[in-house]
Parts: C-alpha cells; sequence; structure tokens
C-alpha cells in the first residue's frame, strides 16, 4: 500500500531562493511579507510561504505549490510578483535562485 498522496502530474512545487543585500535583509522580507496574501489570492496557488534560512539569516526560501505550469507562469507576470521583482537590484546580493521539485513521498 502506497503512502504517497495522489498529486496531479501537472502541479508544479518549487523552492525559491532570495538572498539579500548586506543591510537589506529586513526590506526584502517586509517586501515579501506585503505580497503574500495577494499572492495566495491568485488562480491556481496553493501554497506560498516564506521562511528565513537558518543557514542563512540573509536568505528568504519560499515554498510554492502550484496547480500546473499556467498558473506559475500567471504569477510571474501578476502585479505582486513584478512588484517585488522591480525591486531585485536594490534587494538581492545573488540572482534569484529556483529549485523545481519532484515529490516522492
Amino acid at each position: 500500500m502506497s503512502t504517497t498522496p495522489s498529486i496531479p502530474p501537472d502541479q508544479i512545487q518549487l523552492v525559491a531562493y532570495l538572498t539579500a543585500k548586506p543591510g537589506q535583509e529586513q526590506a526584502l522580507t517586509d517586501a515579501i511579507t506585503a505580497i503574500v496574501p495577494h499572492v495566495l489570492s491568485e488562480p491556481g496557488c496553493i501554497t506560498y510561504a516564506a521562511h528565513i534560512s537558518r543557514d542563512d539569516p540573509r536568505t528568504v526560501v519560499m515554498y510554492e505549490v502550484w496547480a500546473n505550469q499556467t498558473a506559475l507562469d500567471i504569477h510571474a507576470k501578476a502585479s505582486a510578483f513584478t512588484s517585488l521583482a522591480a525591486r531585485f537590484d536594490e534587494l538581492l546580493g545573488a540572482p534569484l535562485r529556483l529549485e523545481l521539485l519532484r515529490r516522492v513521498a
């Protein structure tokens, strides 16, 4: 008997790493916190959770689950994310890094 939950094959799970410039840690955290309620209301958003890395407190780690690629593509063009992305040069000390996941258990 399998204990792995049934996951739609087109569901997208990812982790995003956003590392703040020195001195911009709180500004990055505030900017992300501000968009979370808006993103959670986007069509196809299942999970959008922000975390601070315990290993590197300058890094915000986002765990995201989207219904499908279309929902993720719409998110990337939505005003909540684009308003944050417009501030990346100001806030980020390293390029945004995305890691796509495949759930196995």
